[in-house]
């Protein structure tokens, strides 16, 4: 009867130590040998990302400034609060694109403005004029809705930090001529100083977008008396 009882007792340690091997065989990478997985784990590190919410490309663009389900309305500055100067808008592109269009969601429209000599541009990080619209005044009073402008000649962007320039010539009335904001004016440069600032003016008197600009010279005077930050896309 000893005998018996040792045998079966013995049998049993042997499953067992052949259980917690087959178990230590399928523990998850990483894991203590032997553990045993409970559900999914997170993915390891360079794995594949989780959900991040919306992106560009769900929209077939290739960058903005924030999600345009968060764009709001802007209220224009007066003419003689923006005209002839350059508003920049900073965008950091993390893969090399072909910038074609830039795309600025016009809110409303002024149908008495009189509006001439208004551009769109691209500042790279040294303040060098690297893309630009043709006059986009005609389309400023059109349609008021998200729309692309297209530049006079597509130009490949490697990642980096880039500027949107935006110059405005012309009359208009404030609460009629508006565009569309990711949030804050004064607080979206947080932490900033220039050259470095996601939005700002510099010069004034333009009429067109100069080939070179001066980035420490970032002014935010402007901003301060509420020109809100515009979203911008591109594509």
């Amino acid at each position: 009867m000893r005998t018996r009882t040792t045998t079966a007792t013995t049998g049993l340690v042997a499953a067992l130590a052949a259980l917690l091997v087959l178990a230590g065989c399928t523990a998850p990478a990483g894991s203590p040998r032997g553990a045993v997985s409970s559900g999914p784990s997170a993915p390891a590190p360079g794995g594949a990302p989780g959900f991040e919410g919306p992106r560009p490309q769900d929209q077939n663009l290739l960058a903005w400034t924030g999600d345009p389900n968060d764009a709001g309305h802007v209220t224009a500055q007066t003419s003689a609060g923006v005209g002839g100067r350059i508003t920049l808008v900073r965008i950091v592109l993390r893969e090399e694109i072909t910038w074609s269009n830039i795309w600025l969601g016009l809110a409303g429209l002024d149908p008495n403005a009189q509006l001439a000599n208004c551009h769109l541009g691209v500042y790279d990080a040294k303040g060098t004029l690297v893309g630009a619209t043709p006059d986009i005044s005609p389309q400023l009073m059109t349609e008021p809705i998200a729309k692309p402008f297209p530049l006079a000649k597509p130009f490949t962007a490697p990642p980096g930090t880039y500027f949107i320039a935006l110059l405005l010539n012309g009359s208009w009335a404030t609460n009629a001529l508006t565009l569309k904001s990711t949030g804050a004016g004064i607080s979206v440069n947080a932490g900033l100083t220039p050259p470095h600032l996601r939005y700002s003016t510099i010069l004034t008197g333009q009429t067109s977008l100069p080939a070179s600009v001066d980035l420490a010279e970032q002014s935010t005077s402007t901003i301060h008396t509420g020109w809100a930050s515009q979203w911008y896309a591109v594509s």
